[in-house]
């Protein structure tokens, strides 16, 4: 049976304060108590540590050499113990975050500096991967997960939700016309995802062309939209793309209409850059954001500061 640190602390303790009984007091603990741990160490070492007389405790020189082993382990704890609890309120060490290029640029580059200056001991690693990771595989300790969660091992922490919208550059619509119904929306060049797929369901429903829409006769021409019990109408590209921050470049090159989702146009569609098409179409959909990550003691300090920390900026 291995010696506990408890009775460690019992042996040293006897010898700091001259007596048994001055140890049980300083240490909360009946005298029977601590003379039975100091009687149960000296068993399992096979030695006796202490010379006991009716005046006074003296050390054997088996005691002696022990003592000074004793006080070095009890050392090393209590340094242990202070190094974990200054961990914990600063905390350090490598955390690597993963989310798709968009979010990542617009969301969590604008904060990292601040970051920084929050939590200088934490050295933060960024990847960007438009598809879901394995979060053990590439060694990644956060994930930003957008839209709906699968079942998984994984614990999620909500960040918000953002909306998609229709939206194209001001430069485009002066050359190829404002569409204004689902029918005129044909004659465009639409610029989709190459996957997942169903980021090129928009969220829009078929509504009442405005009067006047020359290009609202849809006639013989064939479907452009899949439509089906699903909210939304699934688009077919004229031009697509795997990211969508390539997509939003495309948007704001002129090169055709995409459906992004709030958080990569706000500042575009406040400085006009891009401008939003078929508001009276769109449905309300809302993509739920997470972050998702594996609960570990050793990592817990560094994740909850940085979900804390952004989830407190983040404007979704």
């Amino acid at each position: 049976m291995k010696t506990s640190t408890d009775e460690l602390l019992v042996f040293v303790t006897v010898i700091d304060a001259g007596s048994i009984t001055a140890a049980a007091e300083k240490l909360q603990q009946t005298v029977s108590g601590v003379s039975r741990a100091l009687t149960r160490l000296e068993k399992q070492l096979g030695v006796a540590l202490i010379l006991r007389t009716t005046r006074r405790l003296q050390l054997t020189e088996e005691g002696e050499l022990f003592l000074e082993r004793a006080r070095a382990i009890l050392g090393a704890m209590e340094d242990a113990e202070e190094a974990v609890t200054r961990h914990r309120e600063q905390p350090s060490g490598r955390l690597r975050v993963d989310a798709a290029t968009p979010f990542m640029l617009h969301c969590i580059v604008p904060h990292v500096s601040a970051f920084a200056a929050r939590y200088p001991e934490i050295q933060l690693e960024l990847t960007s991967n438009e598809r879901i990771v394995d979060l053990l595989e590439q060694r990644v300790d956060i994930a930003i997960r957008i839209g709906a969660l699968q079942d998984s091992t994984l614990h999620a922490r909500s960040l918000g939700v953002s909306r998609r919208r229709v939206v194209a550059s001001p430069a485009y619509l002066a050359e190829h016309g404002t569409p204004r119904s689902l029918a005129a929306l044909r004659e465009q060049r639409l610029i989709g995802f190459t996957a997942p797929v169903q980021l090129n369901r928009w969220p829009l429903r078929e509504v009442e062309p405005a009067s006047g829409d020359a290009d609202a006769e849809g006639g013989n021409q064939a479907p452009l939209f899949d439509e089906t019990a699903e909210p939304g109408i699934a688009i077919q590209p004229t031009l697509s793309a795997s990211s969508g921050e390539t997509i939003r470049q495309l948007a704001l090159a002129g090169a055709g209409i995409a459906c992004l989702s709030d958080f990569m146009t706000a500042d575009d569609r406040a400085a006009g850059r891009l401008v939003t098409l078929l508001d009276d179409a769109l449905l309300v959909e809302r993509q739920p954001i997470h972050a998702v990550y594996y609960r570990s003691a050793a990592l817990a300090a560094r994740v909850q500061c940085f979900l804390a920390f952004m989830g407190g900026r983040l404007e979704l």
